[in-house]
């Protein structure tokens, strides 16, 4: 499934000819494999039971989590999955085409490196030359050809006019996505024209800095684009559905789309799905989206019998040559966490097998596909697994004893059963590639796919769509630790309502633990910090059912996902607690630095009228880093502003320079929610107007609401904000449809939830 076969049928082909193809079941297969794989068994043999999965899917280069995943089903598809051609030529042929710009730090000069192969049937050699032209940067070179018989290569490196600017691609949120087209022209004995025209050359340089930290152990771990320090902002990117044929560039665009709008930079392209169609990467290079491009083996040991080697070394060729002109992809990296089930013998690995396992793991990701890929591209760095201590890892021999260390590479950090309030269970780690809560979809999502027996949290349905462990009761213990659960006497009412708690608890959750990342960034304490990146798992949905996804399958945003439009911004105050002290950091992505005001409310739950404010100016965010903006006793702070009680207040807090708000509002709760004293049922009320292709939702509320939710079911778009604290009567949302709708149509599905309308 992740490489293209050429056959040659000279010798079969006829004037009429009919094409054959005889599938053998992959289930099978995979198991055939595994039973014919000499020496010791390869774990896992089967996914565990509530995965409802196929077993053996590591014995078979096809996309792994087809055979189930704790988020997705078990479809093992069947067949051709990409087109299929018949090439005819008598001369010569270009087989594959490829190319890297290239930055010489010398001589301060761009030049792109062109790969191109050609297979020459012609019994005599084949003479030409080849033109290359980006004419916006005023460069045309033409070089002279003489292809012999067989399979050849042609390099060629062009270099850049010096005395042109050349405009850097840049990630989102840090500059423009600039490319120039390139027309590459092979003019060839016989009249032979072969043009690559329009192909679009980004030019920017990657580098994965790992060098050491004062006042800390280990190693940094972030990205340079262009030299400077980027923070990546993100999550994690899986099939966007169980049946790629689905999956369409307007689908792609939609879910692309979805992730810049909510100031994200870049995804990670997990290594149990597949190597993305192009599409995706052109998209990602258009929209500024940073790739982390796994390669596609995730949680389990692989064989490294020759066969299976040969196999993944022409896959590697193949995906390297395809993707490594995309400016988007930043990274390869080997594998998902095995090299961390390696480290600590996930699968009861027999000792008498266990130095085996280690060095068929540093044969197949080191000694062949970092090969591979050392070979074909050396513009960007490579990783052999994620986590992995990077550097460290390789000291110690590509298995280190603790390969999810908060002092080295990056972590992924998963913890149910601690209380995601408290920012201090978070690991102060230099990158954190994975972390997240689940939740369920929205009612209107499921609503396609089930019917009413199916709506209540315990039904067979709901039972039957989680995929992990003790996964519904997880997202109830959490949402009880600072919420009161639904208990009403409608059961279709309590299903709904729960769900809506699943997604304020999960966005809340992601919320403090993405907000505790960023302001790590500047800082070390105890010999941890600066943190570099945060990508929770994981974006979208590959079906309708609960997950960690902040986007739903159809696209439909997560309450998550509205929050992850405010903890990401550029600009953002964080607000946090310690030792009874609330702090109020800033953080900046920006390249400059920034006069700002800092401006704190304290509001009682009873009013809609602020019981103080306090501005507080001439603060300085220098750029790219976060620094403390404001500290003070909670106690203090409430007995200045009214008496107020931590159950009975609430505060919220913005960044403006001069009038212009540059930053989310954020918010701190002082006390958990279901303790809330003076916490009204609010009446929400929306009055929808039409303005252009976007819809005015007028809102007006009765009291001060927390997690206001607006939704119009089915009808697809989204919302400018969602989920929010509603602490002014008045407030203004616009809705964004991606498809022709109707003030009569958004008015008969609109339902508005706040909190207190669960209790």
């Amino acid at each position: 499934m992740f490489r293209r076969y050429s056959f040659d049928i000279t010798s079969v082909a006829r004037d009429v000819n009919s094409l054959e193809l005889r599938f053998q079941s992959a289930v099978l297969y995979a198991a055939q494999r595994s039973r014919a794989h000499a020496g010791y068994p390869v774990p896992p043999a089967c996914p565990p039971l509530v995965q409802k999965g196929e077993c053996h899917v590591n014995f078979i280069r096809k996309e792994q989590c087809s055979f189930s995943w704790d988020w997705g089903p078990s479809f093992p598809t069947q067949g051709i999955w990409r087109d299929v051609s018949i090439e005819a030529y008598n001369l010569c042929h270009l087989t594959h085409f490829t190319f890297t710009p290239v930055y010489d730090n010398t001589a301060q000069v761009w030049s792109v490196e062109i790969e191109s192969a050609f297979d020459i049937v012609s019994s005599k050699p084949v003479h030409g030359q080849v033109v290359v032209a980006i004419p916006k940067l005023q460069t045309q070179q033409t070089y002279s050809l003489e292809l012999q018989p067989g399979e050849r290569i042609v390099e060629l490196s062009v270099k850049i006019n010096k005395n042109i600017t050349v405009e850097t691609w840049w990630p989102h949120g840090h500059g423009d996505q600039t490319g120039y087209n390139m027309t590459v022209l092979f003019e060839l004995d016989g009249g032979l024209h072969i043009e690559k025209s329009a192909k679009t050359v980004y030019f920017r340089t990657v580098e994965l800095v790992e060098e050491p930290i004062e006042g800390s152990p280990g190693l940094s771990f972030y990205f340079q684009v262009n030299g400077f320090p980027i923070f990546l902002k993100g999550s994690n990117w899986i099939p966007a559905d169980a049946f790629q044929e689905r999956v369409t560039p307007d689908v792609l665009r939609l879910l692309l789309q979805s992730a810049v709008d909510v100031n994200m930079n870049a995804l990670r392209v997990w290594g149990g799905g597949i190597y993305e169609q192009d599409a995706f990467y052109e998209l990602c290079d258009e929209l500024g989206i940073m790739v982390w491009q796994d390669f596609m083996f995730a949680c389990a040991l692989y064989p490294a019998d020759q066969g299976f080697l040969d196999s993944v070394r022409a896959e590697v060729a193949y995906q390297v040559r395809r993707l490594k002109p995309h400016p988007s992809v930043i990274l390869w990296s080997g594998n998902n966490e095995n090299e961390g089930l390696l480290a600590v013998n996930w699968f009861q690995v027999p000792p008498s097998d266990l130095d085996t396992c280690v060095k068929d793991y540093v044969r197949l990701y080191v000694a062949n596909i970092r090969e591979v890929i050392l070979e074909g591209d050396k513009s960007r760095p490579f990783v052999a697994s994620s986590p992995s201590n990077g550097a460290e890892t390789i000291a110690e021999g590509w298995v280190a004893k603790d390969p999810n260390s908060n002092h080295y590479g990056d972590v992924h950090f998963y913890n149910y059963n601690s209380d995601c309030w408290d920012w201090t269970v978070f690991p102060k780690a230099r990158f954190v590639s994975e972390y997240g809560y689940q939740s369920w979809p929205s009612f209107s999502t499921l609503e396609k796919v089930s019917g009413k027996e199916d709506w209540s949290y315990n039904s067979t349905f709901t039972r039957h769509r989680q995929h992990h462990a003790d996964g519904n009761e997880e997202m109830l213990r959490q949402a009880a630790l600072h919420f009161r659960l639904p208990q009403g006497p409608d059961p279709v009412r309590t299903f709904r309502d729960t769900l809506y708690l699943t997604q304020v608890m999960q966005a809340q959750c992601v919320k403090t633990e993405t907000e505790f990342y960023r302001r790590s960034r500047s800082e070390i304490v105890a010999g941890e910090g600066h943190t570099m990146g945060a990508l929770y798992w994981q974006l979208n949905d590959i079906w309708q059912a609960p997950s960690w996804a902040s986007l739903e399958y159809g696209g439909k945003w997560k309450m998550l996902h509205y929050f992850a439009r405010h903890f990401f911004a550029p600009l953002l105050p964080v607000g946090f607690e310690g030792e009874d002290v609330i702090h109020i950091h800033g953080v900046s992505d920006l390249h400059e630095d920034r006069n700002v005001t800092l401006t704190l409310t304290v509001h009682s739950w009873r009013s809609l009228k602020p019981v103080c404010v306090q501005a507080m100016g001439s603060l300085v965010l220098k750029a790219g880093t976060t620094a403390r903006l404001y500290s003070e006793p909670v106690g203090h702070l409430l007995s200045r502003c009214g008496n107020c009680t931590r159950r009975g207040c609430v505060l919220s807090f913005y960044l403006s320079a001069g009038s212009e708000l540059v930053s989310p509002v954020s918010y701190h709760f002082l006390s958990s929610l279901k303790d809330a004293e003076g916490l009204l049922k609010a009446r929400i009320t929306a009055a929808i107007s039409q303005q252009g292709d976007t819809f005015a939702f007028e809102l007006e509320t009765s009291a001060v609401a927390p997690f206001v939710w607006l939704d119009v079911g089915s009808i697809p778009g989204r919302f400018s904000d969602n989920g929010f604290l509603m602490t002014e009567k008045t407030r203004t949302v616009l809705f964004h449809p991606w498809a022709p709708t109707s003030k009569s149509d958004l008015e008969q599905s609109f339902r508005v939830t706040s909190l207190t309308d669960i209790y």
